[in-house]
């Protein structure tokens, strides 16, 4: 691409990009990243693909497994309310209405 009279380079202190600024238009025309080094290389990629999938299965079993033991866990409190219910007395509620 050819480089006009009007534009320079200025490199990002921040990220290390490159900006291309047009002096006449004042303002950014292009913006070059430059090249990360943990960027993964693509003979890795099925490497990386596979340990996603298998983060990704663990916390699915994970899952799985937590909401076995809440329904469990669920019942146990459920049977003993049940047995605190059947040991208090039963009494008729008082209510304002009742008292006229």
């Amino acid at each position: 691409m050819d480089r006009l009279d009007t534009e320079y380079d200025v490199t990002c202190p921040c990220c290390g990009s490159t900006l291309v600024i047009d002096a006449g238009l004042r303002r950014v025309v292009r913006h070059v990243e430059p090249e990360r080094a943990d960027k993964p290389k693509l003979d890795e990629a099925h490497r990386i693909l596979a340990e996603q999938k298998a983060r990704r299965d663990a916390l699915f079993d994970q899952s799985v497994a937590s909401e076995k033991t809440r329904g469990d866990a669920l019942s146990r409190r459920f049977e003993e309310a049940l047995k605190q219910a059947k040991d208090q007395p039963i009494t008729k509620p008082s209510r304002d209405f009742d008292l006229d």
